[in-house]
């Protein structure tokens, strides 16, 4: 009989940090259908790869929670809502605790504080159980020996303070992991969970939309799914999933994604992915996958995790039995050090903190299209020094604006017939300055024709190439004359935008230099504030590009000028 695998999520809420993960894989490896188990600790989430026949999901909570693992199924991967108060054993504990205080004043309230030890030890005892079973020393017998200690020494509020912060901490740690679990939430919730079908008016729930299904996408709604425009036109913001801060225009045959919303239009998509495969549910599939992926601080802290809590016991007993044997003199006080070592050694804190902040990076980076694909990537960003950035559409809008426009060779080209040539080329490209071209053309009443234009060819960092009406048409930065065959770029006294930071383009007939134009662009909203924080971190900027020197310059200067601020005009 054929195996039935599936990948089932389980919310773990005994997980306290890393030290539990091998008694969790020594629980569900030896299972019958089992075939991979894995664990993220800052989301107490196990992910279980099993055969569904052999072994269920229920069989696996059971295993679970023999261990006292507060193991539940996550239905279709999402997270339940986790408690924000804490245990009642904490609660509990800390009143007893606060009311044994009055034994200042009336001394038999002391005993009070032996209820309050009672009350919150309930917990710790039930795990030191299993890990006793499991021939494991973790931090709950190091706890449950300073306690003990404490109240064979008569420190009662000691050994109830204890107790209470012990199980606050924990608290205090499921809280970290429930943020956690919120930024992975925050990603997975960018896709709605219901679709409408075109055909119908029908809502109907994401899940069930099979490939190729007609879904209509109203103005101000969030794309449900992948797919195609098979009717409508709109502009779609795609900033929650590239980054992109404008928004990009959509019409027939053009691409969209789920999580994406459409900010104006009716659209109709044609599905090209299901739900469960679409970009948002690669994405947070791309996080988890680098969250298992450990970095190598991860890994160092793992392997230090199985011997630092037998060496504290090691060094408790030393300070408490060495003294001892060397009939030291008040060894009460050598004993209470020991168990202040005890307590004050507890690793949770140490082990859960690298994976939490590591998988929250993750996702926050996810969130803001950036995927990073495990720990040692994130951990290499701390050691960058220098970041290059490109200059348009980076640190400029990529906006353009055609501020001039000549026809150099006036007698052999009419200015309006050049405006045509480049407009209809340009309108063949995605470029940001292409943009600009065309619309100046059609500022003059120009309509440019892209059907007219054949033998089309983009030549990256130093522009484009086609046919129209006969003609050879290079446009583009003086390295097009190569291109165009051109052996000397012999630029008319027409350079008065030479030093204003303006872009110049090149027209060339053949090899005949026929036409020059000057574009303008303005820095990002943002940009001289990012590039400060990189300063103050210590980080160089440079600015690559293949425009002149003086356009970068001028940008340079729209940044303030900032320090270690290196402008780099490759031209």
């Amino acid at each position: 009989m054929a195996k039935t695998l599936q990948k089932s999520y389980f919310d773990v809420l005994g997980i306290c940090c890393s030290s539990e993960v091998p008694m969790i894989e020594n629980i569900l490896k030896p299972l019958a259908g089992v075939t991979e188990v894995s664990v993220i600790v800052p989301t107490r989430t196990v992910i279980v790869v099993h055969d569904a026949q052999v072994v269920s999901d229920l069989d696996i909570v059971k295993a679970l929670n023999r261990a006292r693992l507060q193991a539940n199924v996550r239905v279709d991967g999402k997270g339940r809502s986790e408690k924000h108060w804490p245990s009642p054993y904490a609660v509990g504990s800390g009143i007893l605790l606060l009311l044994s205080f009055v034994q200042f004043a009336y001394r038999p309230f002391r005993w009070v504080a032996l209820g309050a030890v009672a009350v919150g030890i309930v917990p710790v005892m039930l795990k030191c159980v299993v890990s006793v079973r499991s021939l494991r020393i973790d931090t709950n017998i190091l706890v449950l020996i300073a306690v003990a200690g404490t109240v064979g020494m008569g420190d009662y509020i000691e050994a109830g303070t204890i107790v209470f912060l012990f199980t606050i901490a924990e608290w205090l740690e499921s809280r970290a992991s429930h943020k956690a679990k919120a930024a992975m939430s925050v990603l997975m919730s960018m896709a709605p969970q219901k679709a409408v079908l075109a055909e119908t008016g029908e809502e109907v729930e994401v899940d069930k939309v099979e490939l190729n299904t007609i879904l209509a996408v109203k103005a101000g709604e969030t794309i449900p799914i992948d797919g195609i425009v098979v009717n409508g036109q709109c502009e779609v913001d795609e900033k929650t999933l590239t980054g992109e801060s404008f928004p990009v225009s959509k019409q027939t045959d053009s691409t969209v994604w789920a999580g994406t919303i459409n900010l104006n239009g009716h659209i109709c998509i044609k599905t090209t992915s299901k739900a469960e495969d679409c970009v948002v549910a690669k994405m947070a599939k791309l996080v988890e996958a680098a969250q298992n992926s450990k970095s190598q601080t991860q890994r160092f802290i793992d392997r230090c995790a199985q011997y630092y809590t037998p060496a504290v016991i090691i060094i408790s007993a030393a300070i408490a039995l060495l003294p001892l044997a060397f009939q030291v003199h008040d060894k009460s006080r050598w004993f209470r050090l020991a168990l202040v070592v005890l307590v004050s050694a507890c690793p949770c804190a140490l082990i859960l903190s690298t994976p939490v902040a590591t998988y929250c990076a993750l996702t926050r980076a996810a969130t803001a299209g950036v995927l990073i694909k495990g720990g040692d990537h994130l951990e290499t960003l701390a050691k960058i020094k220098i970041m290059a950035f490109d200059k348009t559409g980076t640190i400029t809008t990529g906006e353009f604006t055609v501020s001039d426009f000549h026809c150099l060779q006036q007698h052999d080209v009419n200015p309006r017939e050049l405006a045509y040539w480049v407009s209809s080329i340009e309108s063949k490209s995605s470029h940001p300055m292409a943009v600009a071209l065309v619309e100046y053309s059609r500022s003059i009443g120009i309509e440019p024709s892209p059907d007219n234009v054949v033998d089309f060819q983009n030549f990256p960092g130093e522009g484009i190439h086609g046919k129209i009406d006969g003609r050879a048409i290079y446009i583009g930065n003086k390295r097009i004359a190569a291109r165009a065959g051109c052996k000397t770029v012999a630029v008319p006294a027409v350079e008065e935008d030479s030093n204003t930071g303006k872009t110049i383009g090149y027209v060339y007939a053949g090899s005949t230099l026929v036409g020059k134009f000057s574009l303008s662009d303005t820095c990002r909203t943002g940009a001289a504030e990012a590039l400060k924080d990189l300063s103050s971190m210590g980080i160089k900027s440079a600015m690559l590009t293949g425009d002149r020197q003086a356009a970068a310059w001028h940008v340079e200067k729209q940044v303030n000028s900032l320090p270690f601020f290196t402008s780099i005009a490759f031209n």
